[in-house]
């Protein structure tokens, strides 16, 4: 295989993890801000107070986007490896 080959693949395999990844992440980010203005505006000092409405919000967008995720993923691991294919030929 050739490093080019090897260095798409690559590519395509980290651009899917980040596509695959940002709702998760920008919906916790989302809620630990609302949770950080809350504790500043109610002077509540507790630091576990983010944690659990951050695990919650990132298991709810992952039941609702997982079919999402799953079609994703299914569909660009076939374009890899029909990638594959192609290059082997």
């Amino acid at each position: 295989m050739e490093d080019s080959v090897f260095l798409t693949l690559m590519q395509n395999t980290l651009i899917l993890i980040l596509i695959i990844s940002t709702p998760i992440l920008v919906i916790s980010m989302v809620v630990g801000l609302l949770i950080s203005v809350f504790q500043a505006v109610t002077q509540i000092q507790e630091s576990t107070l983010t944690f659990v409405p951050k695990i919650i919000a990132g298991i709810l967008t992952l039941i609702v986007l997982f079919p999402w995720m799953l079609n994703m993923f299914v569909s660009r691991c076939t374009e890899m490896f029909d990638y594959i294919q192609t290059m082997i030929k």
